[in-house]
């Protein structure tokens, strides 16, 4: 483990496992090659990410990409997160333009270059596919959280992320099943990463969300300042403070209308008081 600029880069210890084996293999260059790729996406994360006035905890490199940890503390609001999805796949793209200007000026090993060039687009079009936690599945969650209940943007996007995740591993297998014994063993280890991924972040959507409620703070703080409206949202008397606070948006501030069953407004509450109450329940339990 590492630090540079204050950033922690770690390696994980099967990663390490790979880099010497590529040694007696003979594939040392192109996989290192294929790894600082990686790391200079997983970079351009960071630098987005810090340039937004977010916080970079680490850098990891896994041995199958990497991820740069970022911590949420309340202000990356879906255009950041957008930004900084897309600052990895810029880092691939820009990559791309500096290796063919060395090509136009015949500078390096042609092949070499070709291999950096093809790199570069794999990494940046994987990335892209829509599948968290891949860049690409992280833009479509905070698209469709603009639109969307954060919970259930959250429920949704990772529930369909578990299928596509399972779907590779599935068609990984099939090849085996249908005669092709050529086994993708990297497609099989990709999903099988991806679901666990998925599957273990799935797990860690209540404790997610109790955050983003802890934080919506700054949301009220955000709206007031620019002076935009508040979004309504009907409740009753007897519906369950959890059930209302699931239908809080990320980029709204909201204001619940409690009705009795004639359809009369009994009273008009801010977001901060159902949240408040919600907490206080929760703690009055303990």
């Amino acid at each position: 483990m590492i630090r540079l600029w204050g950033v922690r880069i770690s390696f994980h210890p099967f990663f390490v496992i790979i880099m010497m084996a590529s040694l007696l293999t003979g594939n040392f260059i192109e996989l290192i090659t294929l790894f600082a790729i990686v790391f200079i996406h997983e970079c351009g994360h960071a630098a987005a990410a810090a340039l937004l006035g977010c916080r970079v905890l680490s850098i990891q490199m896994l041995p199958f990409g990497g991820v740069a940890v970022i911590e949420d503390a309340g202000n990356i609001t879906a255009r950041r997160e957008i930004i900084i999805a897309l600052a990895g796949p810029f880092q691939n793209m820009l990559m791309v333009g500096v290796v063919l200007l060395l090509k136009y000026g015949n500078l390096g090993d042609p092949l070499f270059l070709d291999y950096i060039i093809q790199g570069n687009l794999l990494i940046a079009l994987f990335n892209l596919l829509p599948v968290l936690p891949l860049d690409g599945g992280k833009i479509v969650q905070a698209l469709v959280s603009l639109a969307a209940p954060y919970y259930t943007t959250l429920m949704w996007t990772y529930r369909i992320s578990i299928l596509c995740s399972a779907g590779v591993i599935l068609v990984a297998i099939g090849r085996w099943f249908t005669g092709d014994y050529g086994l993708p063993l990297n497609i099989l280890l990709v999903g099988i990463f991806l679901f666990y991924s998925n599957v273990t972040d799935y797990r860690n959507i209540p404790y997610r969300f109790i955050r983003f409620l802890m934080n919506r703070e700054s949301a009220f703080t955000r709206h007031a300042a620019t002076g935009s409206l508040a979004q309504p949202i009907i409740s009753f008397p007897a519906k369950p403070l959890e059930t209302i606070l699931r239908l809080l948006k990320r980029e709204r501030y909201h204001m619940i209308y409690v009705m009795n069953r004639q359809g009369r407004i009994m009273a008009v509450l801010p977001e901060q008081r159902i949240i408040g109450s919600y907490f206080k329940q929760d703690t009055d339990k303990l």
